[in-house]
């Protein structure tokens, strides 16, 4: 009678808890849309034959060469075409540069999950969904698109186990004195589950310990985690960031697609100051003042204006009292101790807005589409080239590098190696 109950001592549940806080990060799979965007995504695109720096992957798998050339070319880029590899150099006279070198950054796992992600179905396009809803119905949206984390599982799982080994034991109790009460034996001591953890803690105190560390690591782990996201506009989850509602329906892809206005026209100081500058309601009505009707909202957003402006369209005519500034809602914000300068950027680094702000061409309404992180911003120094060819302000420099590493195909000159990682550029 007394085994049809399997016996669960505090030994066997404390080292249950202990795997399935160990493991609890393993058993999730490698994200590879993940890891393409934070390694790849500058240079390729995924599922696209677009080149960006590098060519689109769309077809990748039928041009490479067949068995584990993918992965060496992936980690080592480098290496394979110094080993005289044909189609490796034909790659690299092609495109003009060499990928980043990620061995000791990716693993064999990495890789797998990265490939796997490109030979899978194309993610779908958020700029052909509708717009996220807002106010209460984003955060109802939200809630029902969240996902448990991996920790919180552990806890649940740990919690049901608890009950069923309380339950069994209680049986196991109940049958075993209701059979020494038939055969005459003394009923076993009545011990709680808490007494018998609480004697076998105190017999293995150094197992406890280890235990109790592991799990303070990872709580530990887990502030740092939610302390990460602490000033990061951006849902790492949706790959959605800040899109705040704009006091006028403003459309980047009418003005800066559709009218073709250069982004420099409303933001005029993009090219000689650090910041891009919010256009004042005047340069809207440079056009505005002709401009009284829109295609989608007619005249209904276009009298904002006015109204900020204090001009009447009836008589041409502007009144200062009447005047009444727009309070534009700053999309990609950085924190006060972070610089960045605009021009710097795009003048000397002749770096294109969509790098940074995405394709704003396509949007209606102006989003965060890259976290904008301390991690984002290093591996765009570590992978971005510097422009020096035909850039007056690196004419010495590209001349002395030329003359010093002359005949050498593979030297790759990144911001990293002209001081871009160094904490003084960007903290003071």
């Amino acid at each position: 009678m007394k085994n049809l109950i399997p016996r669960f001592s505090a030994k066997a549940l404390i080292t249950i808890i202990l795997t399935l806080f160990a493991f609890t990060t393993q058993i999730f799979g490698q994200d590879g849309a993940k890891l393409f965007k934070a390694k790849c995504a500058t240079c390729h695109s995924s599922h696209t034959e677009k080149k960006i720096t590098g060519p689109g992957l769309k077809g990748i798998f039928d041009r490479a060469p067949k068995g584990d050339w993918l992965h060496k070319w992936i980690i080592n880029a480098e290496k394979v075409i110094k080993s005289g590899d044909q189609y490796a150099n034909k790659i690299f006279k092609e495109n003009g540069s060499v990928m980043t070198v990620f061995e000791g950054d990716l693993t064999d796992k990495d890789v797998d999950a990265i490939l796997a992600f490109v030979k899978g179905p194309a993610p779908v396009d958020p700029s052909a969904q509708p717009d996220p809803p807002t106010g209460d119905g984003a955060v109802a949206s939200a809630e029902k698109g969240m996902s448990i984390e991996p920790l919180y599982l552990t806890l649940g799982v740990i919690v049901i186990l608890l009950i069923l080994i309380g339950a069994f034991r209680s049986v196991r109790t109940t049958m075993q004195n209701a059979t020494n009460r038939s055969e005459g034996k003394p009923e076993n001591p009545d011990i709680t589950f808490a007494q018998e953890v609480k004697q076998w803690m105190a017999g293995h105190r150094r197992f406890v310990g280890v235990c109790l560390l592991i799990i303070g690591f990872m709580g530990m782990k887990s502030c740092w985690d939610a302390c990460y996201d602490i000033g990061v506009y951006y849902d790492w989850k949706t790959k959605k960031g800040y899109k705040p509602e704009q006091p006028i329906k403003f459309s980047h892809k009418l003005h800066a697609a559709d009218n073709e206005i250069a982004c420099q026209y409303c933001h005029s100081s993009v090219e000689k100051s650090r910041h891009a500058g919010i256009p004042s309601v005047n340069i809207c009505m440079n056009c505005h003042k002709g401009i009284q009707s829109g295609p989608q909202y007619k005249e209904k957003e276009i009298a904002k204006i006015y109204e900020a402006a204090g001009f009447d369209p009836k008589t041409s005519t502007y009144d200062k009292t009447k005047e009444s500034p727009l309070a534009w809602i700053k999309v990609h914000n950085l924190p006060d101790h972070v610089y960045f300068n605009h021009s710097q950027h795009v003048v000397v680094g002749q770096i294109k807005c969509e790098t940074c702000h995405g394709d704003v061409k396509a949007m209606t309404v102006a989003e965060q589409k890259n976290p904008l992180t301390m991690k984002w911003c290093i591996e765009c120094h570590r992978q971005t080239e510097v422009a020096m060819a035909g850039n007056a302000y690196y004419d010495r420099l590209h001349k002395a590098l030329k003359e010093k590493y002359a005949g050498q195909y593979d030297v790759k000159f990144t911001v990293e190696k002209i001081g871009g990682l160094e904490c003084g550029k960007c903290h003071y």
